[in-house]
């Protein structure tokens, strides 16, 4: 499973890094998290507001920092 969080730094960006590697670790996951901080690489992968979240290249949340509950539904 690939988890590829987008934004360019910011503190929602930084947020949403923490939490989703929080929630790979609690429920022991075999997931390839990735930090896409370019923006012709977000803009490639459809992502027009950050941060963003992708599960295996499809967008799950964009524009906020979800709930760890709402992260934990999409990667489980």
């Amino acid at each position: 499973m690939l988890i590829q969080v987008c934004g360019t730094g910011c503190a929602k960006c930084n947020e949403l890094e923490k939490l989703v590697k929080e929630v790979v670790a609690e429920k022991g996951l075999a997931a390839e998290v990735e930090k896409v901080s370019d923006l012709q690489a977000i803009v490639k992968l459809g992502v027009f507001t950050t941060p963003a979240l992708l599960v295996d290249g499809v967008i799950k949340s964009a524009g906020s920092v979800p709930s760890k509950k709402d992260l934990a539904a999409w990667i489980a």
